[in-house]
C-alpha cells in the first residue's frame, strides 16, 4: 500500500473546503454535541465519510445565511 506525499507548501495553499464536527463547532461557537444533534435532526447539512461527519464550508456559510434572523439589503421582505 502506497501513500501519496503532498508537500507542505501545497497543503498550505489548499483551501479548507471540508470541515470536521469539531471545526464546525468551533466555527459556529457551539459545543460539538450541538452539531451532532443538528445533523441527526437533519437541520445542518453534512455527509459521512466512513463513520465521520464532514461539512462543506460553503454549504455551512449558506446555511448560516438562510437560517439567520438578520435581513440583508438585497433580501426580499
Amino acid at each position: 500500500m502506497f501513500l501519496s506525499y503532498t508537500p507542505p507548501t501545497v497543503l498550505a495553499l489548499m483551501p479548507e473546503n471540508l470541515l470536521t464536527i469539531e471545526q464546525v463547532a468551533k466555527y459556529l461557537k457551539v459545543d460539538k454535541f450541538t452539531v451532532y444533534r443538528l445533523v441527526n435532526q437533519k437541520k445542518l447539512p453534512g455527509f459521512k465519510v466512513g463513520n465521520q461527519w464532514r461539512f462543506k464550508r460553503k454549504i455551512i456559510d449558506s446555511w448560516l445565511e438562510q437560517n439567520s434572523n438578520l435581513r440583508t439589503k438585497n433580501s426580499n421582505q
